[in-house]
């Protein structure tokens, strides 16, 4: 059962930007500070803060009294929408009542509201008379956009705000009754990534309209393709854009992920023909070399991507480059020539992930022939030199496991304590609480396990950048409203800063696009380890537990605890499993056919289906999801006396291949026996359901 990896899902546009519900708020404090309200007309009357309004309506009218300036025009706003969602505009204009004077942020919300309440009450005059006056004050903000479109003026919405969602979706509209329209084509490759439809939109520019296209063109269907993760039509679009060293690269990177070698290494050396001097080039000829079938063959190619990492500063992929010679040399049996790129990956980047790598493969080899003193030394290395690589917890857990053959029990438990205190959200903390007896079970009670989960306790990490208005919608949980604002806001897509990703993620998930939204921040990990700037800027927020919050949400919390109880298994377990199988998306499809929250085949949902008597079932509703998986997850734990290593590793590659594991590999050591997965996926699919459930835990449940 794959995870599907990134994808973009359909968001609806609602044109009166009118929100049905009023959303949970919790309080929560401030890691950056709030902007200024600044105008060239305006003097802000207060300093915007992080205190979100309360959830209950009744506290909400309290704040709408409060002496508090800023406490009393939140609540009044939320107690605006909140009427307009129960059909009541004349509670709503006495809420919004000349409140865009006072909160001055949100004025250009404010009178979309007004208008909304207008409109419900059938005031035709003093609707349009509102919009008028958002266009005449706030021209320029975002939500002028929609006030044209209601006044019926699609055309110059098109010219001054293309990339609004409600625009696109004008256009949209138009292009199902005729399809033939180029600008509006040209306008949704570029826009429209959210759409349903946005690959039908793709093909026709492709195919009707090739000639037509320019170079900036090609570039945003490139895109589109590249963010789809269609990497074979992106490619091909790529090499019609304009020719920039990450285009190019593009194309090469394109090619190899659709298997289309020979066009990879084409591509791949054009750029590098093309700009030498750009760090670009030194990745392609990286990839060159990882293609090269023989390590004889990847050494002077690894001399060339050498030379062009030093030329371009491109540290990360000169280690790498390191790293590669030095096991091409030990494939060749050549010794010295391993040693010398050994010492000078050491003594030039000592601080690199491939440094981290090749201290962890020494250290492991020295285990093998239980050198314990060097295996541990070379464990010391990685977490002086590497403490916040992807390998520093995992050296840690195994520095004690060979400390206990070592027979150092002592120093056993001081190293997974410290593991524990120092990777706290990582599967080997939680490995190494469960082996030092702490009550968060193991591989064989966590089933049982009831944890008494909290009420929401989340509380709202604040955006890293936007306007002052995006940043209000958002913490007022307008996420709707918020999302549509930030895709007019967000320009730098290919390329976005690391305050730009938080930012992007965060509201993503506040729409409920999980998939994208989880990438987006998990992303900042990766982004961290080789780019000094995210590193700095990431290195409080993933010290933030809100960001831990914003990591591992409860979406369909509700089904997965019913379900997960009538199965007798641990809700917060299946809630890791589905994050991993499907971050939450219920009509997600992997290339294989499995399907759904659980990623169920469909052959083996029938399978299911027929033991349960059940008719009618859909696997994209979660309920029928959760409820056939479920049972699954129950069923393989059942095949395996309870043990959820296996439970986990059957779920995910099949009862056959496990049974084949459980002959070669002892059990015995359920850690060796994990490091001992031959699959790649099955190996981080059983650790990764691990980790989430850690972190759940440690999140959600009560003590």
């Amino acid at each position: 059962m794959k995870l599907l990896s990134k994808r973009n899902r359909r968001r609806e546009i609602w044109p009166w930007l009118v929100s049905l519900l009023l959303a949970a708020l919790i309080v929560g404090g401030g890691l950056f500070s709030w902007y200024h309200w600044r105008s060239p007309s305006l003097t802000p009357l207060y300093t915007l803060t992080v205190e979100a309004p309360p959830q209950a309506l009744q506290a909400l009218e309290q704040w709408a009294q409060s002496a508090d300036p800023l406490k009393r025009d939140r609540a009044r706003y939320l107690l605006a929408v909140e009427s307009l969602s129960q059909q009541q505009p004349q509670a709503a204009l006495q809420w919004l009542q000349n409140l865009e004077q006072t909160y001055r942020p949100m004025a250009a919300p404010i009178l979309l509201l007004r208008a909304e309440a207008y409109r419900q009450q059938g005031d035709n005059r003093r609707a349009k008379e509102t919009w008028e006056q958002l266009l005449r004050d706030y021209g320029n903000e975002p939500e002028a956009a929609v006030a044209l479109l209601s006044l019926n003026q699609p055309q110059r919405a098109i010219a001054r705000f293309p990339q609004h969602p409600a625009v696109v979706n004008y256009v949209a509209q138009q292009l199902e009754k005729n399809p033939d329209q180029l600008p509006y084509l040209k306008l949704v490759a570029r826009y429209g990534l959210f759409l349903k439809e946005y690959g039908t939109y793709l093909a026709i520019l492709r195919q009707r309209y090739a000639n037509q296209l320019t170079p900036a063109d090609w570039a945003a269907i490139a895109f589109g393709y590249w963010e789809k993760m269609q990497y074979a039509p992106a490619a091909a679009a790529y090499a019609k854009a304009p020719p920039t060293p990450l285009n190019l690269y593009r194309v090469g990177r394109g090619r190899e992920l659709s298997e289309d070698i020979p066009g990879a290494i084409a591509g791949y050396q054009a750029l590098i023909n093309r700009f030498p001097h750009s760090s670009e080039a030194a990745l392609a000829q990286l990839r060159l070399a990882r293609l090269a079938k023989t390590p004889a063959e990847r050494l002077p190619l690894l001399a060339k991507c050498l030379q062009l990492a030093t030329q371009n500063q491109a540290p990360a992929i000169a280690a790498n480059a390191l790293l590669a010679r030095y096991q091409a040399y030990q494939e060749l049996g050549n010794t010295k020539g391993a040693q010398q790129s050994q010492q000078q990956l050491f003594k030039t980047y000592p601080q690199s992930s491939a440094a981290a790598e090749l201290r962890w493969q020494l250290a492991q080899g020295a285990a093998q022939k239980r050198q314990w003193s060097q295996a541990q030394q070379w464990v010391s290395e990685i977490l002086k030199w590497n403490p916040e690589s992807e390998l520093a917890p995992r050296a840690a857990f195994w520095q004690g496991k060979w400390q206990g053959e070592a027979g150092q029990p002592q120093g056993q438990r001081q190293t997974w304590q410290l593991v524990i205190e120092r990777y706290p959200h990582t599967y080997y903390a939680w490995r190494a609480a469960s082996l030092l007896k702490k009550p968060v079970g193991t591989f064989t009670t966590l089933r049982q396990q009831r944890p008494s989960v909290a009420g929401d306790r989340q509380t709202i990490l604040p955006l890293g950048t936007g306007s002052p208005t995006l940043r209000e919608l958002y913490l007022l949980r307008q996420s709707q409203e918020a999302w549509q604002r930030w895709q007019w806001e967000f320009h730098n897509r290919v390329t976005p800063t690391a305050a730009e990703q938080l930012t992007d993620g965060l509201i993503r998930l506040g729409v409920g696009e999980y998939l994208d939204g989880i990438f987006m921040l998990q992303n900042l990990f990766t982004r961290a380890g080789s780019e000094p700037e995210v590193a700095r800027f990431f290195a409080p927020i993933r010290r933030d537990v809100r960001f831990w919050y914003a990591l591992y949400p409860l979406p369909y919390w509700e089904l997965v605890e019913k379900w997960s109880l009538a199965r007798n298994l641990n809700p917060l377990l299946v809630m890791a499993l589905i994050r991993q199988e499907s971050r939450f998306e219920k009509e997600i499809r992997s290339v294989v056919g499995a399907t759904g929250l659980m990623q169920l085949m469909p052959e083996t949902a029938a399978w299911i289906a027929e033991k349960l008597n059940l008719e009618g079932y859909s696997l994209v509703d979660p309920e029928d999801n959760i409820r056939l998986g479920t049972w699954y997850f129950d069923y393989t734990h059942n095949q395996y006396n309870q043990n959820t290593l296996l439970a986990l590793a059957s779920y995910n590659a099949g009862p056959g291949n496990v049974s084949q594991w459980l002959e070669r590999f002892d059990i015995g050591d359920s850690d060796r026996f994990v490091e001992s997965i031959p699959f790649p996926e099955t190996y981080g699919y059983v650790k990764s359901v691990l980790e989430n459930y850690w972190n759940y835990w440690q999140l959600y449940a009560q003590p």
